[in-house]
């Protein structure tokens, strides 16, 4: 028998499995990164009920903030959630017609106190 030593190794087979599992990783990346926030319009197709105690957060078409129905500034706003726990779930409820800057500024007091469960609260409507 003729015994040759192992001279080299054919490397394509191993390339071709890496490129197939960095395609992978990166698909599945993409879906974990997008999927952190989720973000309604002003009327959904579908919606799933939230069966969780909430607090509301309501935005009126004069850019009104109200809190349970008590109307505040977003810095009064402030003030009244901060002393809250911060696994507080709030459900967000603004009028299609309001500034997106309210919106802003009202989501942008809760991710500064750390809230993390909030939701925005929409109408059930036709896909365009």
């Amino acid at each position: 028998m003729d015994d040759k030593p192992f001279e080299n190794m054919n490397m394509i087979p191993f390339i071709d499995i890496m490129l197939v599992l960095l395609t992978i990783v990166l698909t599945t990346s993409s879906f974990i990164a997008s999927g952190k926030i989720p973000v309604n319009l002003p009327q959904a197709s579908s919606s799933v009920p939230d069966k969780e105690k909430h607090k509301a957060i309501e935005i009126d078409a004069q850019g009104q903030i109200y809190l349970e129905g008590k109307a505040l500034t977003p810095e009064a706003l402030k003030a009244e959630i901060a002393p809250l726990d911060k696994q507080t779930a709030f459900v967000l409820r603004a009028d299609k017609e309001v500034r997106l800057q309210r919106f802003v500024d009202v989501a942008d007091v809760l991710k500064q106190l750390g809230f993390a469960k909030v939701a925005v609260q929409t109408e059930m409507g036709s896909a365009p």
